[in-house]
């Protein structure tokens, strides 16, 4: 009995995806305001002054999704070491 209760919460959707989602597409329209600011007022500058800029914009977005993902995926925003030695995973 017990079995099928874990079976059907396993099973069902979680709300944490869905809101995890809308919290992307907030965070990316956030920080495209930003890089757009950013780069109206670079935009007078040397194209090698700009370079640096544009390609940490490009990749510092990924660092502040990096949780997001993970509460959507596990429920928690913090890291959970893994169970090293015992042979487990939670990779299926």
């Amino acid at each position: 009995m017990t079995s099928e209760i874990d079976r059907d919460m396993k099973n069902r959707p979680s709300w944490r995806k869905p809101v995890g989602m809308i919290l992307i597409l907030l965070l990316i329209l956030l920080w495209c305001g930003i890089a757009v600011t950013l780069i109206d007022q670079l935009s007078d500058l040397n194209f090698w002054l700009q370079l640096p800029v544009y390609v940490i914009l490009g990749i510092a977005w990924i660092f502040p999704i990096k949780p997001l993902l993970r509460w959507m995926n596990r429920g928690s925003l913090r890291h959970l070491p893994e169970n090293k030695g015992n042979g487990a995973s939670d990779e299926t």
